[in-house]
């Protein structure tokens, strides 16, 4: 087989599994691709620089998916794609001149805690940070930071700003999602600028961001219609986990702990992830067959949902079509 189409069958493959768990979930993508080719061997430049120039293309489709499948909030998309623009194309910039490692482990350290209060929250009905209804106007600095963690970082914005909006907003989680993926769109074009004008291509392994893009573009859709289906409680806590996962991958890259380590770690919290999402979706279930149980269905005339004037009804005398009396 041809080394270069088996390296983009072998990324396509890599980019729509990555692209299931960011359509579904708000991240993923990107976390994914960067630590693949950092695996492989390539600069954190190069790295970070192929997988958004992936994520133009594959956020793109992802983008109109979410539209078209109702998952988009236009007034957040605009108050944070903006400053998320901002973030990345300075990011960009940065990455290609400065080492960025005591900011990363702090960050991840930050979106650990993120990801413990939306376990709490959706896996037991806990809130650790209480709801608020946070005006729209004043998500900008998710979008600036998430943006810019994003281009350092090789992936991030997914990370940042789906926990922040789910933990300071009442926004169900499909609509958080769809609209920070649609963002992640105008996130990934300034992030390329920015790399663009920073180093170049960078040594970008342009085969390996073909493969990502038509494995992420098929998926998309899919991702984008199960995002809205999926439900609350479960999403949720998937969502917790899989920051839970990334960040504790890349503190245990940062800090070179043993690979057998890093991986049982991870290991033990996606299973206890998916414990608790299970039994969370469970009383999520319950409680609606419960809820409905309950229900006086809407189309109930009046002689069913009052018996009474039923009863007078019939009581009155029949005239069987006769004529009354004037």
């Amino acid at each position: 087989m041809d080394m270069d189409f088996f390296t983009v069958l072998v990324f396509g493959v890599v980019g729509a599994a990555a692209q299931f768990v960011d359509g579904t979930l708000g991240m993923g993508f990107g976390i994914t691709s960067a630590t693949l080719l950092t695996v492989l061997g390539y600069s954190a430049v190069a790295a970070s620089a192929g997988t958004h120039a992936a994520k133009v293309g594959t956020t793109f489709v992802s983008g109109i998916s979410h539209w078209h499948a109702g998952n988009v909030d236009k007034r957040v998309l605009l108050v944070i794609a903006v400053p998320g623009a901002v973030g990345a194309f300075l990011g960009a910039v940065v990455l290609t001149n400065i080492a960025m490692d005591g900011a990363r482990i702090w960050m991840a350290l930050i979106l650990l805690l993120m990801g413990v209060i939306i376990i709490m929250r959706f896996g037991f009905g806990r809130n650790l940070i209480p709801p608020i209804n946070a005006r729209t106007r004043n998500l900008w600095p998710v979008g600036l930071i998430g943006g810019f963690v994003d281009a350092t970082g090789g992936g991030g914005w997914g990370p940042v700003a789906t926990p922040t909006l789910m933990t300071i907003t009442k926004h169900e989680p499909h609509r958080v999602v769809g609209t920070v993926n649609t963002a992640e769109f105008v996130v990934a074009v300034a992030a390329s600028m920015g790399f663009l004008v920073g180093a170049g291509d960078s040594g970008v392994p342009w085969l390996a961001v073909l493969g990502l893009v038509i494995g992420g573009a098929i998926v998309a859709p899919i991702a984008a219609r199960l995002a809205h289906r999926a439900p609350r409680t479960l999403l949720g806590v998937l969502v917790g986990t899989m920051v839970l996962i990334s960040n504790v991958a890349i503190i245990a890259k940062l800090f070179k702990l043993p690979g057998a380590v890093a991986f049982g770690l991870i290991v033990v919290i996606a299973v206890v992830g998916v414990w608790i999402a299970i039994r969370a979706h469970r009383r999520e279930r319950t409680g609606a067959d419960h809820t409905a149980a309950t229900e006086i269905p809407a189309d109930l005339d009046d002689s069913e949902s009052h018996p009474d004037s039923t009863r007078v009804a019939d009581d009155r005398p029949r005239t069987s079509g006769a004529a009354t009396p004037r």
